[in-house]
């Protein structure tokens, strides 16, 4: 088995685990103590006010935007949920068509995100009633004064129903569910997706990348779980760890950054509460929970606020409004525990923003250009001829066309041997000739070395 193979099997195996966000206390949490009474619920609520999110009102709450919530489904019947989900669907084949039928290892997982993200209340019961809280025949205007009010009460919710924690009966695998999911809610009208989704690994399969990268490319807005510690996310993982997707960390009751109920990360972007938490459950009732799952949805509305007020925001502009009003805390500066700061829903809201041009959490655009070389993806699905839109960053190979040699090129050689064959007869012949020069002169005395001619003779002795 390959290093590859075997790094691709440790991801598939880390995100078959995925778990749902809220973490193992908050399900003992779920069914321990009988559900709350609807009239104590809302007082549970201590985010609104702590996070500025009764302020943040003042200005937004939510009309007109639609937010997917990717999770094991919601139930649209519960009374604070009346009116709020417009439409949904099944990923996982296991669910309903409409994804309204709660299932996977936390069916009651996607009512609570849905009613702490867009709750509207209810009436209180009459007197007649019984104690279980059911929707008035004809609700007054406004979010009704008992039970779960989500932070974005005038939103509309769209239920993706996933299948997660267990083995899937329908037999479709996280790394199928969560593209097909996103890509759904995208092509459904979601400007903002609510992912209360973690996993034990950073990496992600590939075949995700075209998914988030479909849903940038659409301008959506996606806020993901940064994962608990009591769950064994003892570091962000997917798909909170794609760039891009705005990425909640958990605080405790004294916005501390909280020790069970959230994890650390270089992607973590802002920091909500995450413990002592109150949502809805399936059939109606009430329950306290923890964990990133929880903080993301109080984001996720904060987004919807700001999609409301301003239609034409880009999401990009979105999240860096939501990051750069957050109160700094921990390390100065962004840090790994709470990101950009904690979560300030009315300065979110009415705080002076410069415009920016670029996602302060990164682009999975760049990323792919960039980690996934001679890999391009194409946000379409594979079935459309379409072209990449992530650039593959190396040249394509070129390799030279072999020319045949001209009668010129074919010449030259030819040319050059005869040059030098003829020049070595003259340099012979030179040197026979001067050869037999010397010969000749060898009998009439020394040659003068001036004049090379031989010297004359004096034919008399001396004296004589």
């Amino acid at each position: 088995m390959t290093r590859a193979t075997a790094r691709h099997r440790r991801t598939a195996s880390a995100l078959l685990a995925l778990a749902l966000a809220g973490g193992g206390s908050a399900t003992a949490a779920l069914y321990a103590p009988p559900a709350a009474h609807a009239d104590a619920t809302r007082d549970k609520e201590y985010w609104l006010t702590e996070s500025g999110i009764t302020k943040a009102w003042e200005v937004s709450k939510g009309a007109n935007v639609k937010v997917a919530v990717i999770d094991s489904g919601v139930d649209g019947k519960h009374p604070d949920l009346k009116g709020v989900l417009t439409g949904g669907t099944d990923v996982s084949g296991a669910g309903a068509a409409d994804g309204q039928k709660s299932i996977g290892a936390k069916p009651e997982h996607g009512t609570l995100v849905a009613t702490m993200l867009a709750g509207r209340g209810h009436q209180p019961a009459s007197p007649t009633d019984s104690p279980s809280p059911t929707p008035s025949a004809s609700p007054s205007p406004g979010p009704g004064p008992d039970g779960i009010v989500g932070v974005a009460p005038e939103a509309q919710l769209l239920s993706v129903s996933t299948w997660l924690g267990s083995a899937n009966p329908g037999g479709k695998s996280d790394q199928d569910q969560i593209p097909a999911a996103v890509r759904w809610a995208v092509d459904n009208g979601a400007r903002v997706i609510n992912i209360s989704l973690g996993s034990t690994s950073p990496e992600w399969p590939q075949s995700w990348d075209a998914a988030f990268l479909y849903a940038e490319q659409k301008d959506v807005v996606i806020v993901a779980a940064a994962g608990n510690r009591v769950g064994g996310n003892v570091q962000v993982g997917a798909p909170a760890t794609i760039p891009g997707v705005l990425t909640v960390a958990g605080l405790d009751r004294k916005g501390v950054a909280s020790i069970d109920s959230s994890s650390q990360g270089i992607s973590i972007g802002v920091a909500a509460p995450a413990e002592g938490l109150a949502g809805g459950l399936p059939g109606g009732g009430y329950a306290e929970w923890a964990g990133t799952s929880g903080a993301t949805p109080i984001v996720a509305g904060v987004a919807a606020l700001i999609r409301s007020k301003w239609p034409d925001m880009s999401a990009r502009q979105v999240i860096n409004r939501i990051v750069s009003t957050a109160k700094d805390a921990g390390a100065p500066g962004k840090d790994p525990l709470y990101g950009f700061g904690v979560l300030d829903a009315e300065a979110a809201l009415k705080a002076d923003v410069p415009e920016t041009t670029v996602n302060p959490l990164g682009s999975i655009s760049d990323w792919i250009r960039v980690h996934r070389r001679g890999n391009p993806v194409s946000s379409e699905p594979a079935a459309l001829p379409s072209p990449s839109s992530a650039e593959p960053t190396l040249p394509e190979a070129t390799v030279p066309v072999a020319k045949a040699p001209s009668p010129a090129d074919s010449a030259v050689p030819a040319m050059v041997v005869l040059g030098f064959g003829g020049l070595f007869v003259c340099i012979i012949a030179a040197a026979a000739l001067q050869l037999r020069r010397v010969v000749r002169g060898a009998g009439a005395g020394p040659a003068n070395p001036e004049s090379g001619e031989p010297d004359a003779v004096d034919s008399h002795t001396p004296g004589s």
